[in-house]
Order: C-alpha cells, then sequence, then structure tokens
C-alpha cells in the first residue's frame, strides 16, 4: 500500500500543477527520504533546483517527473516512491504540513506559485535523481520510451497500453509458484499488492496458493481480465484508504474499500456463497479469501 490505483490516482493529480512548472527551492527536512539519491542532500537540492518537469510518468507503484532545462543537462527524471505511507501534496505556498520530508517549490506557467510536500509517516518512501534510459521491454507501439533506470526491472501493468497479454500469461504458466506469489512479483506484472490481488483472486474464483503452472489458460486469462476489472474499478473511486496514510495530491481520501469482497474481510459472510471469509498468514501479510468459492483445484480439474 499504496499500489497502482492510489499511485495513478497522485500522478493524474500532479498532471496540471507540475508538468512545465520550474522548481525554485528545494528544502530537504529529513535525509532518510533520499535513501535512494545517489548523493547527499546538497547534491539533490543542486540538481533539482532551477529545473522544468515534464508530464508526470508511472510503471507499476513507482511514479517519476522528468527533468527539462537543468544545470545538468536532460535526461534525468525526479522518481517518487510512496513506500508504505508517503503522500504527495499539492499546496499553496508556504504550507507546512506534519511529517514532511521534502519541500518543492514550484512555479507554473499558467496556475502560479505552488508547493510540493512529501509527506511520510513511517519513512519508508523516498525521492531520488535518477538517469532516464531506454524500455528494455519496447515494442512497435512504444518507440523512444524512456524510464529511470532504478524502475527498468519493473514489469508492464495490466492497465499499460502495451502490456502484451501472451507474454505475461506464458511467464505466468512458467513460474512454478502460488499464483498470488506471482501476482506481487513486479517483475511479472506490476502495479499489483496484497489487496487488489485478494479481490482479483476472489473474482476469478481462485485460491491464492493455487500453483500458475496447474492454472489453464482460460482460468488464467479470466484471473487477467479480474485484475484490470479490480484496478479500474479502484482508480475510478481514487483508491483504497482505511486511514489518513493515503490521500490523493488534495489531501482527500480513496473509497474503493467501501467495494472490497475479500480483502479485510475475514469473518464476515462471502458476498457470493454466504459463508465467511477467512485470513490466513502469507508472506508476512495476510491472505483473504472465500473456502468454499476459491478452492485449490488439481491439474485435472483447474
Amino acid at each position: 500500500m499504496p499500489e497502482l490505483p492510489e499511485v495513478e490516482v497522485v500522478r493524474a493529480g500532479l498532471v496540471p500543477f507540475a508538468t512545465g512548472a520550474r522548481v525554485t527551492r528545494v528544502e530537504v527536512l529529513d535525509e532518510r527520504s533520499l535513501r535512494r539519491h545517489p548523493g547527499p542532500a546538497e547534491d539533490f537540492v543542486d540538481r533539482l533546483t532551477g529545473a522544468v518537469l515534464a508530464a508526470p510518468s508511472r510503471r507499476g507503484k513507482y511514479l517519476w517527473l522528468p527533468l527539462l532545462s537543468n544545470p545538468f543537462g536532460d535526461g534525468e527524471a525526479l522518481v517518487v516512491h510512496l513506500g508504505m505511507s508517503g503522500q504527495v501534496l499539492l499546496r499553496p505556498p508556504g504550507t507546512q504540513d506534519a511529517l514532511t520530508r521534502i519541500r518543492i517549490d514550484l512555479e507554473h506557467p499558467q496556475n502560479g506559485p505552488v508547493r510540493l510536500n512529501f509527506v511520510d509517516q513511517r519513512i519508508f518512501g523516498s525521492m531520488a535523481i535518477d538517469a532516464l534510459v531506454a524500455a528494455a521491454d519496447l515494442g512497435p507501439d512504444a518507440p523512444g520510451e524512456r524510464l529511470p533506470a532504478s524502475v527498468a526491472h519493473i514489469a508492464r501493468d495490466p492497465l499499460d497500453p502495451h502490456f502484451d497479454d501472451a507474454r505475461f500469461l506464458a511467464a505466468l504458466r512458467r513460474r512454478r509458484t502460488g499464483v498470488k506469489r506471482a501476482l506481487l512479483d513486479q517483475s511479472l506484472v506490476s502495479g499489483i499488492g496484497n489487496i487488489y490481488a485478494d479481490e482479483a483472486l476472489w473474482a476469478a474464483r481462485i485460491h491464492y496458493d493455487q500453483p500458475t503452472d496447474a492454472l489453464s489458460r482460460p482460468r488464467a486469462k479470466a484471473l487477467l481480465t479480474e485484475v484490470r476489472a479490480v484496478l479500474a474499478k479502484a482508480l475510478a473511486e481514487g483508491g483504497t484508504s482505511f486511514d489518513a496514510q493515503y490521500l490523493n495530491v488534495n489531501g482527500e481520501s480513496g473509497y474503493f474499500s467501501h467495494s472490497l469482497n475479500a480483502y479485510g474481510q475475514q469473518g464476515r459472510p462471502c458476498p457470493r456463497c454466504g459463508r465467511p471469509i477467512v485470513r490466513e498468514q502469507f508472506m508476512n501479510r495476510g491472505s483473504h479469501f472465500c473456502p468454499h468459492c476459491q478452492r485449490l483445484r488439481s491439474r485435472s480439474g483447474n
């Protein structure tokens, strides 16, 4: 948390205020938020101050803003990772937010001055400046696409127009692991975390520990369809908020938590069959599912 929908909501909110804006001032209040930056705080401030920001981009849970016209030349980007509790808040100039780790003042040619506060309670998120490199998975429909070097290992997400369904389905079957572990593998498919994996698996009636090599192609395709549907619905509802740790750029909460069928619903009746939803320990977290609707299946009955 945040997952793809939450990060995409932040990206979209930044577009009108960050695209074309010039960075006029940078303050690093907590250098722990620069753990992924290859240099000291002074280097981060110097390389960012005076740069013009291009339109924000996203891959999976990573967000970045290419830097234009900065003293160090083009070909770099400001990379933002929200971690567990990071927030990017657009504020009027001079606004102070509690737990702000980095402040960036912007001057937009149409919208005027605005402050970008990077707020992070747990300090698992970060900001960094990184070089842009050619995407390794370029296809004929995406010539010249570039992304930060630190993001190059992240796979495309199912809502990416250049996502290759056939390639994903073949790789999924080769993984030889539990299907939820595969969905959480960001080198296979990005943007899916614990919440949306549980929701998509519930919708597809697939047990979280179903072996990927025992998953028939029709069921795997159905799962991919449900992943897209869950992500799209969450995106339309502004993401999932259980508390104040996820907010969009205006400080508002998402509402997808009201639409959850499995995640966090342990003990409540399954919306489909009425039997209780169960939570089991999984990868130092929990997996939520309906034991009746989501049964482990053998290879002959997959």
